[in-house]
């Protein structure tokens, strides 16, 4: 089985080489800059052929071999389960971005939904390894830590990830964003900060944040 699939990926990887080249010819006599459009347009097609068939998952590492839009998505979907809420679960996401450290934010994005485009044609292909990728976020408000408080405010919000080969691996450049959380993790993490909390205002705060959380489910 897994012979076949090797074999189909390698036909597949061939077919892409010959349009690039079949393109690349037709460059040396045609529009330059349209000839470049398509060219990087079938270097993303090569980077895509030679990811891993279906079932085999992400390695943690983020490795060239997969699509770029699977490191983008395994970020976000560490952030909505709260990687980034603390320094401990922050290492997590480590393997996914270039960048060390973050500033302590006051703000988090509550979220309800989050879209991954997987679609290279809706990619901005900067070159053959490096593209932004956008990420469509269904936002439900934010919290304000200073405070204890929830503002909500539904709206659509779409990020850039900067995303480039760092080292044989695909890494997240940019944007270095607050927090965005899913809902019921939110809740879940204003709960446990209550029980932990010693402070009778601090937790009463608290206890209204929840319950605000809660009605924005």
């Amino acid at each position: 089985m897994y012979r076949e699939l090797n074999r189909i990926t390698t036909e597949s990887l061939l077919i892409v080489l010959q349009n690039v080249f079949a393109v690349w010819r037709i460059g040396l006599s045609a529009n330059v800059r349209a000839s470049r459009v398509c060219l990087s347009s079938l270097f993303v097609l090569v980077l895509l052929a030679l990811a891993v068939p279906s079932n085999a998952q992400l390695s943690p590492s983020g490795s060239i071999r997969r699509s770029p839009a699977d490191v983008v998505k395994r970020y976000v979907l560490l952030d909505q389960k709260g990687a980034r809420l603390d320094a401990v679960s922050f290492d997590t996401v480590t393997p996914y971005i270039h960048w060390k450290e973050e500033p302590a934010w006051g703000r988090i994005v509550v979220v309800q939904k989050t879209t991954v485009s997987e679609d290279y044609r809706q990619w901005e292909i900067l070159n053959n390894l490096e593209v932004i990728i956008p990420v469509t976020f269904q936002v439900r408000g934010s919290v304000y830590l200073e405070t204890a408080s929830f503002v909500p405010e539904d709206r659509t919000e779409e990020v850039r990830f900067h995303v480039k080969v760092v080292g044989n691996y695909w890494r997240i450049l940019s944007p270095v964003i607050p927090p965005h959380v899913g809902l019921k993790r939110m809740v879940s993490f204003a709960r446990d900060a209550a029980v932990h909390e010693s402070d009778d205002m601090q937790r009463t705060a608290l206890t209204a944040l929840i319950d605000s959380l809660r009605k924005a489910n």
